[in-house]
This record gives C-alpha cells, sequence and structure tokens, in this order.
C-alpha cells in the first residue's frame, strides 16, 4: 500500500469551486445588461464587482499553489486553468464596458446568441469544474462546451459578413466588429478551460 508523509492539498476545489460560481454569476449579469440596456452602466458595475472578485479569487489560488508542497494535480495545470477562469472573466467584462461604453441600444440577433452561449458556456464550466475529481460525470459538460465554441463560431463568421454588408455607418461597422471579436474570443476562452480540464483527467487517469 503506498501512502503519502505530506497529505495532498485538498483546498484547490473549493477555490475553484468558487471561481467557478462567481463566473457563472458574472455569466448572468450580463444577461440582465442585455435584458435592460437602458440601465447598462449600472450592470456593467456589477459585472466588475464579479471581475474584481475573481482577481482576488485568482490571487488566493496562487498564493496556496506557492505555498503548497503536494498539489492534487500538476502545479502548471492548476496555474493554466485559474488563469484560463480569469480570462473568461475578463472578456465577459470586456463585453459588457463596450456594450455601455457604445451606449448600445439595440443588440443584433447574433450578438445576443453569442450572450445566450457565453452564459451556457459559463454554467457547463461550473458544473465541469464542480466534477474534477470524476471525469466521467465532467465529459458531459466539457463537450457541451467544445459544441458551444462550434456554434459560436458559425453565428460569429455569418454575422460578421453580414455586418460588412449591411453596415451604412462606418462607425457601426467597427462597434459591432469589436463586440462580436470580444464575444467570439470569450466563447474560445470557455473551450481553453475545457480543454485544460480535459487535459487534467488524461494526466490523472
Amino acid at each position: 500500500m503506498r501512502f503519502r508523509l505530506v497529505p495532498r492539498d485538498e483546498g484547490f476545489y473549493p477555490l475553484f469551486s468558487a471561481a467557478v460560481e462567481n463566473l457563472a454569476e458574472a455569466a448572468r449579469r450580463l444577461r440582465d445588461l442585455i435584458d435592460d440596456v437602458e440601465e447598462a452602466p449600472a450592470h456593467q458595475t456589477r459585472v466588475i464587482e464579479c471581475e474584481r472578485r475573481g482577481d482576488e479569487m485568482l490571487r488566493e489560488i496562487l498564493l496556496r499553489l506557492n505555498s503548497s508542497f503536494v498539489t492534487p494535480f500538476d502545479r502548471e495545470d492548476i496555474h493554466a486553468l485559474a488563469s484560463a477562469l480569469d480570462d473568461v472573466l475578463d472578456n465577459i467584462e470586456g463585453v459588457s464596458s463596450r456594450l455601455a461604453l457604445f451606449k448600445v441600444k439595440q443588440l443584433t440577433s447574433g450578438s445576443r446568441e453569442l450572450i445566450d452561449i457565453i452564459e451556457k458556456g459559463c454554467v457547463a464550466i461550473h458544473e465541469a469544474v464542480k466534477c474534477l475529481r470524476d471525469r466521467k460525470k465532467s465529459a458531459q459538460f466539457l463537450v457541451e462546451i467544445n459544441k458551444l465554441e462550434n456554434d459560436a463560431d458559425a453565428i460569429s463568421r455569418d454575422m460578421t459578413a453580414k455586418l460588412f454588408e449591411d453596415a451604412a455607418d462606418f462607425r457601426e461597422l467597427i462597434k459591432w466588429k469589436e463586440l462580436y471579436g470580444r464575444l467570439e474570443a470569450t466563447t474560445d476562452d470557455c473551450e481553453d478551460v475545457a480543454n485544460i480540464i480535459e487535459g487534467i483527467f488524461v494526466k490523472n487517469n
């Protein structure tokens, strides 16, 4: 029987659970913003609260990583997962800030679809991270995240092409191109999280 002289630090699991709960909340607050664009600055402030909370959680995970002798999975993977979650959160905040800054009063169908995908992706990330100890339970959520990202790519391509065909105002074209780019980047970041989690399972199988 093998046993450890120094036990693994299991405290990372609740830290990651708190981080993904905050991420899902940020996505919900972004949804609130697009459902009430007249009050976009107020909703953006609530998204910023999540982003700042996420920064604090990232620091806490990295501090624990620096002080832990034996981690539940590879140190570089802990760092990569924490950073990838922070990237998703930063991009959600970036979307909300641009919606407020550009004073968007009416969203396109494509932007609504992409925000819906972001929200679903963050919920799936939340569930996948909660199942970090169980590959079989987590697998269905990782598949869902990858499918959502593929859907987002198709929507983004179609809406960008349509934008260049229909935009009569150059400023509107620049505004929406920036928004679509940020929305697609957020879905890409969600897929990055899924890939990191899958990598953790492969290494620890």
